[in-house]
């Protein structure tokens, strides 16, 4: 178990010094962590000798022990396809079989990590009328971003796919104005320069939302809502098809939340995509 989740699923059983520790812990996951003892100390307000106590509460021999778990997360986090091909675990008898049971697995993990709750979050977010949606994705992830934002640009004005080059952000910042969402989508092998963005949108005052694995992307520093799907498929690739399966069950409620709305607007962007040019025959 990620220590992140150790965190989440003890919640209930923390004193208020603890939950206050646990607090800085989890905004800036995982490297508030690997910070000296002191430092940490410091910016939780609780003492050295507490915070021992904390990590041993969670079963760990020690602070040092503590952090040598984080490090492994984050080494675990770099893998790269040649990395992940020497565990690879699918029946190379019934590939394609045993390649869906594996997907099976991570939806069913990927439900039981996103709570309903926090997936209403979503929903409330991304459908709020006064706010703009900003969108991108890392090297491979903006894929995601992309049909994202196809589909949800039919349901709602105010939608705005933003270019993986980073020279045309500072526009595209300079649009956002406060509580606008950005929404990030970041898995391992992470984007490093999307930890910039988030940055510089979060100092404008715009919420910012992050879909990554379980390793989390140094981009979701910060976040307003931090949504770890997993990945790891047992293959020399991680899979994205729990990321896409999130995307399309948010798509869901977001169109009937104001189904009348959404049905006006498919209509007239049909009419306006089939309508023939001024002077063309149809």
């Amino acid at each position: 178990m990620k220590i992140r989740d150790m965190l989440e699923d003890m919640s209930d059983q923390l004193t208020p010094a603890e939950r206050q520790l646990t607090s800085v812990l989890l905004a800036d996951y995982p490297f508030a962590g690997l910070e000296p003892i002191q430092d940490l100390s410091k910016r939780a307000h609780i003492s050295a000798p507490s915070i021992s106590r904390f990590v041993a509460k969670l079963g760990f021999a020690g602070f040092q022990d503590f952090q040598q778990r984080l490090v492994k997360e984050l080494k675990e986090g770099q893998k790269s396809p040649i990395d992940l091909q020497s565990g690879q675990v699918l029946d190379s008898d019934a590939p394609l079989a045993s390649y869906f049971s594996q997907i099976e697995a991570l939806n069913k993990e990927m439900v039981e990590r996103v709570t309903a709750s926090q997936f209403n979050r979503l929903v409330e977010l991304l459908t709020d009328p006064k706010r703009g949606i900003y969108m991108i994705g890392g090297r491979m992830s903006d894929t995601i971003a992309d049909f994202f934002v196809r589909h949800l640009r039919q349901v709602r004005a105010g939608v705005v796919h933003i270019p993986t080059d980073p020279e045309y952000w500072p526009e595209y910042l300079m649009r956002m104005r406060a509580r606008d969402v950005l929404l990030i989508i970041d898995f391992r092998r992470y984007q490093a320069n999307l930890a910039r963005l988030s940055a510089q949108a979060r100092a404008r005052k715009v919420q910012t939302v992050v879909i990554t694995d379980q390793w989390i992307t140094p981009a979701a520093k910060g976040a307003t809502e931090l949504i770890s799907v997993p990945v790891a498929s047992g293959t020399v690739w991680d899979s994205y098809l729990p990321a896409f399966a999130l995307i399309e069950a948010l798509l869901v409620p977001i169109a009937d939340r104001d189904w009348k709305a959404t049905m006006k607007r498919i209509s007239e962007w049909d009419m306006l995509r089939d309508e023939p040019a001024p002077g063309m025959k149809p």
